[in-house]
């Protein structure tokens, strides 16, 4: 499900949020783990993304995709969601063309290096 078919509460958030916890399932360990982190909403998608570099949230989420999204700053919301690895440059290059995307772009990494390295998924809301 897309954010549009998100309560109206909930959308407003994911447009002037930024901060969340996502809650994934150690991809050892089977238990859960939570962790601070951001997120872009890029033309009504939901990504999670980093600089390029090993992340156990990434590597959590290719061994099991379902995550808990937790909402916290302007609304508390726990939400349901599968994570997509985004491989597409395509996408990943209009992910971080966006305006809200700029801080990953100061962290010194190219914007080449971003695209190619960088863990990218997409969030699909159940």
């Amino acid at each position: 499900m897309g954010i549009e078919q998100l309560s109206a509460d909930v959308q407003t958030a994911l447009k002037s949020d930024m901060t969340i916890d996502i809650t994934t399932i150690g991809r050892r360990s089977g238990k859960p783990r939570r962790i601070e982190i951001w997120f872009l909403n890029v033309d009504g998608q939901i990504y999670i993304t980093g600089t390029p570099g090993p992340r156990d949230w990434f590597a959590n989420l290719q061994a099991n995709p379902a995550l808990t999204f937790h909402l916290k700053e302007s609304l508390n919301a726990d939400l349901d969601a599968i994570a997509v690895t985004v491989a597409d440059r395509d996408e990943r290059r209009r992910v971080f063309a966006d305006p809200s995307a700029e801080w990953y772009l100061r962290q010194g990494d190219s914007h080449d290096d971003l695209i190619a390295d960088a863990p990218m998924v997409r969030l699909n809301f159940r």
